[in-house]
């Protein structure tokens, strides 16, 4: 009985700790997703740059943020 009680307790904690872990991965990458987004919007309206918003490209912006962004405006200029 103390065994079955013990297994509950730890199994709810590892759900808790496992449910809290991917919201932070979560709103991180949406964080990094928006200020990227952001920037490339600048940059293409003050005319830096003229980077497509393609799914391929929103992506890379998505994952890389601020680095993604500058990896696609340093290939928009080769």
């Amino acid at each position: 009985m103390i065994g079955a009680l013990l297994f509950l307790i730890l199994l709810v904690v590892a759900v808790y700790l496992i449910i809290k872990l991917t919201v932070a991965i979560l709103k991180y990458l949406i964080t990094n997703a928006v200020v990227g987004l952001i920037l490339l919007w600048i940059l293409n309206t003050i005319g830096v740059t003229h980077v497509r918003y393609t799914p391929l490209n929103i992506l890379i912006v998505a994952v890389g943020g601020v680095l993604g962004v500058l990896l696609l405006v340093i290939l928009s200029w080769l």
